[in-house]
């Protein structure tokens, strides 16, 4: 039987420097590549942090503005509490119980994304 792999979620971006602020400054990820078919043409940027890779693209049809992923977290209470430490205006975000048994941070990035951290609660 064929074996699938993981997933890389593409978002749209439209703000090259607004999207390094959320994703690498606030979130800790870290640029695993960078590609421009020219140098004022649309950039396509993968991220890694830990076992997460999503990549970000300024290309118009590679992604829809307002998508949403969930990313799975161990420890989800020490990086809320990260996240809260560095006292960005733009987001403070609430850590939350969902009625589907998983403890949950969301947040909105610059462009309409969603993202939400979650670590399901033990049975």
């Amino acid at each position: 039987m064929p074996e699938l792999g993981a997933v890389t979620p593409i978002l749209r971006i439209f703000d090259v420097a607004k999207a390094r602020e959320f994703y690498l400054d606030f979130l800790g990820f870290a640029v695993t590549f960078e590609h421009r078919f020219e140098p004022d043409l649309p950039l396509y940027m993968g991220i890694a942090r830990d076992g997460c890779v999503l990549h970000l693209s300024e290309h118009y049809g590679d992604a829809c503005p307002g998508s949403a992923v969930r990313i799975s977290v161990r420890d989800i209470e020490a990086l809320h509490a990260d996240l809260l430490g560095q006292r960005r205006g733009f987001a403070r975000p609430g850590l939350e119980t969902a009625p589907w048994n998983s403890r949950e941070i969301r947040l909105t990035d610059p462009f309409g994304n969603r993202v939400t951290f979650f670590e399901n609660l033990p049975d």
